[in-house]
């Protein structure tokens, strides 16, 4: 019985994965970022400890984004209308996004630019 609720629960944590993936507009536009970086990784060889800096900071960022996103259907959910605290409480959610997106491009600069400087 424990192994089929391990599966179930893995089986809805994709689920939502995938619902966010599908409804979600700017998780897709860091997917697409992502892609890009992963492959910027690959052709400029990235080391072990580069690596592992650049998939932290993605777990970050998609993680923000996911919980940004139960933030606000939650919100849509219980206050419907229009309210201040519950714009004030997307906006927070919001903010935590851009943070994290922030600061994977600072990472992303530090990893990379040293790398392209090389060609030039």
């Amino acid at each position: 019985m424990k192994g089929k609720k391990h599966g179930i629960g893995f089986r809805h944590a994709l689920d939502g994965i995938l619902q966010v993936m599908k409804s979600e507009r700017n998780f897709r536009i860091h997917l697409v970022f992502i892609g890009i970086v992963m492959v910027a990784g690959i052709v400029l060889s990235l080391n072990r400890l580069e690596w592992v800096t650049i998939l932290v900071v993605i777990g970050l960022v998609l993680t923000a984004e996911m919980c940004n996103t139960t933030i606000e259907k939650i919100i849509d959910y219980v206050k419907p209308d229009i309210h201040p605290s519950a714009k004030a409480i997307k906006d927070i959610a919001a903010g935590s996004v851009l943070i994290a997106a922030f600061i994977s491009v600072i990472v992303g600069f530090l990893i990379f630019l040293p790398k392209l400087w090389k060609f030039f």
